[in-house]
């Protein structure tokens, strides 16, 4: 005789309670044991051997996103160091370069100190604003004018020797034709033997010309150029510059000299006006205006 088995749906089991009651009470009794007795430990450590490989292949994304975040973290912050460094060098040169450029103002103011001692003419210290942008002009605008009391045709002289003169004046600022600008001349003497001649300026920068000799005059290369004194434009013994070269034609019958001016306006930036009071009268010798 045939037993029939209730359907798997009709089955009557374990109740899920009891169950969740019987698994709470083994996990206090394993603590309690494991808290007091030790002969759970192998048990564990086979546990947590078995365990470690699925442990970090769960953890292998997460180690995967870190190590992207440390290493852009790691080239930004490298990026930002080598940007800070770079900064810190450029203006390293550029204090640096101020300092140096200090430097060598304060040695020039030094010197034109010690010219204007030498000098029994008051002047007036300036400073170069810019220079113009002229082709046929040799000429710089200095930061002083009228109100400090320049006036045109007044010298202007560096550490060299003279500069140029005032063509223009403002109330705050003056233009000064350099020695080389071709409106220019300058009476002259060869410091050597005293001969007077005319200096004049080529309109070519860093160099003036000595025009009109005599075939025999006594003039060499290295001789050394100083104002004469005559016209009353430039006290007297003030340097001009230095024979270079010496052209001679004598088709037309006169010798031409070249000469290097000793101040270089384009090396330095302040200079001092003379304030000596240009003659009235025009001399032929004198500064030549526009």
């Amino acid at each position: 005789m045939s037993t029939k088995k209730s359907p798997s749906l009709f089955r009557q089991g374990i109740a899920s309670e009891v169950k969740l009651f019987f698994l709470a009470l083994l996990c206090i009794v394993l603590i309690i044991v494991d808290a007091n007795w030790s002969f759970l430990e192998p048990v564990r450590r086979v546990t947590s051997t078995l365990m470690y490989p699925f442990q970090r292949v769960a953890l292998w994304p997460k180690d995967v996103v870190n190590s992207i975040y440390d290493w852009s973290k790691f080239v930004t912050q490298t990026e930002e160091q080598i940007r800070h460094t770079e900064s810190a060098r450029i203006e390293n040169a550029r204090l640096n370069m101020r300092a140096m450029q200090m430097e060598t103002e304060n040695v020039q103011l030094r010197r034109l100190l010690g010219v204007k001692a030498t000098v029994d003419v008051p002047s007036v210290a300036v400073e170069v604003l810019y220079t113009p942008a002229h082709p046929s002009k040799e000429s710089i605008i200095l930061n002083k004018g009228s109100a400090d009391g320049i006036e045109p045709g007044m010298p202007v002289i560096a550490e060299g020797g003279i500069v140029g003169q005032i063509r223009r004046v403002a109330p705050n600022t003056a233009e000064a034709a350099l020695v080389t600008d071709d409106k220019t001349s300058v009476p002259a003497l060869l410091k050597r033997n005293g001969i007077r001649v005319l200096v004049f300026g080529s309109g070519q920068p860093g160099q003036i010309e000595v025009r009109y000799l005599s075939l025999d005059v006594d003039i060499k290369v290295g001789d050394e150029l100083v104002s004469s004194g005559i016209g009353g434009y430039y006290p007297a013994g003030l340097m001009i510059g230095e024979i270079t070269s010496i052209e001679t034609n004598s088709a037309q019958g006169f010798v031409r000299a070249i000469a290097e001016p000793s101040a270089h306006p384009d090396r330095h930036r302040h200079f001092l006006v003379l304030l000596h009071t240009p003659p009235k009268e025009n001399d032929e010798t004198a500064f030549l205006e526009e």
